[in-house]
């Protein structure tokens, strides 16, 4: 008998367990890498919405001073798509407040949204429920890019645009971070997580790539071709997303690699010890002591709901209430709303500083703010390869937003030295504002909506996630509104913030570290 091909071997050599988790792995990336494509666009349009001012009055670009008065040039006829200082109304004295305020609407559905979806999504089939909230997402973000084509220009007509999309993307992350938590287990979630969680990175970064290719010619395609491309991934996940391992007769959670029987034949635990095995396990000592019952019944309990299951029996859902006296649960909430709130500023507003301090066009001030995503893929990963090894999830993220404090204050002074300071800058920010950020909106939140005294119930997840990233989203709509309010005054205003805020969010890391008994041995 011939030998079996090179790939063959490959293939055969996982299992069909293995196989659907790599591909709900993949396919979720996919879905919320998506999301965060059809959010850049707005960030790379700002500069060209009021482009013309500063070139036609100042000679150079300059977004923090201040457009000239109406007085100060002879009134000139608007053409088809626009005034010669940008796009109307953003073409006034007030351009920075107006662009805030849109971020803020946006943002601030977002944040009050994120409260209602998680409570509303493990309600509902997850499937069906991301299909729409993709959809529905696609076409609010195209329909800002068809501003462009109609020739509107009524701030209304773009504010309420941002907040209706807004509340439909709330239903993405706890749809996601629920179907991923039903389909991994607790071993190495830090390092799965970490690099799942890249996919805000790569959406940031293909955002930055297609809207740039038309914000100079064509700003409303900057909008359309996202809002298209998440609108397809919304029919590719009502196709293909699989909710829980089950559907599909697969194991509860990975199965375990024992040393002792890792040879040809036995190569796995047998299911039944693989999971006694995993309960036995302990956890982060950190999340541990956050999630304590001191080996006594749960007093949440009493905030259990049981709604009526497909197959007769009783789905437990968590309320509100219950999810939020889960220990931890307010102290990486309020923690996340200021790593938050620097990660967002950063996200909406970083191709207009560097198209001030480097001097350079809109599409290419967009492509090297990608930069930024770059350093948060590697510092997502880090962050969570570190909560692993050490199992210290709080440790990890205060020791992460300390460094990061000191390095935006740096960042906001080296960056003016040149191009090559703003590179190497933004690769190390980004890393150190993105890793706290990555740990606790995935690792941390599945660590918490996963606590032993829930039985496995993954109904909480969504909550717990959904109260969580809610919180931080109220942190994320402050810091682009302030960051709008700040910036006329200078942008080393605008760091003072962010230095501030990053500041502040190590004292809810630190008080949950204080709840954390002495680690054990790895």
């Amino acid at each position: 008998m011939a030998p079996l091909p090179p790939g063959i071997r490959f293939i055969v050599s996982f299992s069909r367990d293995q196989w659907y988790r790599a591909f709900i792995f993949i396919l979720t990336f996919l879905l919320y890498a998506s999301f965060h494509l059809s959010r850049k666009p707005i960030s790379i349009v700002k500069g060209e919405l009021h482009s013309y001012c500063t070139a036609s009055y100042e000679g150079e670009v300059g977004f923090h001073s201040q457009s000239p008065k109406a007085g100060d040039a002879p009134a000139q006829q608007l053409p088809d798509n626009g005034t010669d200082c940008g796009w109307a109304p953003f073409d006034q004295d007030n351009f920075q407040q107006l662009l805030g305020a849109l971020d803020y609407s946006f943002l601030c559905a977002y944040a009050v949204g994120m409260y209602l979806s998680g409570i509303i999504g493990e309600r509902l089939p997850i499937r069906y429920y991301l299909t729409f909230g993709m959809v529905a997402s696609g076409a609010f973000t195209a329909l800002f890019g068809v501003g462009y084509f109609y020739n509107i220009h009524s701030f209304g007509f773009y504010v309420v645009t941002q907040i209706v999309n807004g509340l439909v993307q709330t239903t993405g992350w706890p749809s996601v971070v629920t179907c991923l938590g039903n389909w991994f287990g607790k071993g190495r979630r830090g390092l799965i997580m970490g690099v799942w969680n890249s996919h805000t990175s790569v959406g940031n970064i293909l955002g930055s790539l297609i809207a740039g290719y038309w914000v100079s010619t064509c700003w409303g395609l900057s909008f359309v071709v996202p809002g298209a491309i998440v609108a397809a991934m919304g029919i590719v996940c009502f196709l293909f997303l699989i909710e829980h391992p089950k559907d599909v007769a697969c194991s509860s959670s990975p199965a375990t690699h024992p040393k002792s029987y890792e040879n040809g034949t036995h190569r796995f635990w047998p299911q039944k010890q693989a999971l006694t095995e995993e309960r036995s396990k302990s956890l982060d000592p950190e999340m541990q002591c956050l999630l304590l019952s001191d080996g006594k019944r749960s007093g949440h309990q009493n905030h259990m709901v049981v709604l009526p299951a497909d197959g007769g029996g009783g789905i437990a859902a968590i309320s509100f209430v219950g999810a939020l006296k889960i220990p931890g649960v307010i102290e990486f909430s309020l923690c996340l709303l200021f790593a938050k709130l620097v990660s967002y500023t950063f996200l909406f507003w970083l191709p207009l500083y560097i198209t001030n301090v480097d001097h350079l066009d809109v599409k290419k001030a967009g492509e090297l703010s990608t930069l930024f995503d770059v350093g948060g893929i590697f510092g997502g990963i880090l962050a969570g390869v570190i909560s692993d090894r050490l199992e210290k999830r709080a440790s990890t993220c205060g020791l992460m937003l300390l460094l990061a404090a000191p390095t935006l204050y740096v960042f906001s002074a080296i960056s003016k030295m040149g191009l090559e300071a703003t590179i190497a800058m933004l690769l190390l920010s980004g890393a150190l504002v993105s890793g706290p950020y990555a740990l606790i909106t995935t690792a941390v939140s599945a660590d918490l909506g996963t606590h032993k005294s829930l039985k496995g119930n993954s109904h909480a997840l969504a909550t717990v996630t959904a109260i969580i990233d809610g919180t931080g989203s109220v942190g994320a709509a402050l810091g682009p509104l302030l960051a709008g309010l700040l910036s006329p005054s200078g942008w080393s205003n605008v760091f003072y913030m962010l230095v501030f805020a990053d500041a502040c969010a190590l004292v809810p890391a630190a008080l949950g570290k204080q709840l954390v008994p002495a680690p054990k041995p790895f």
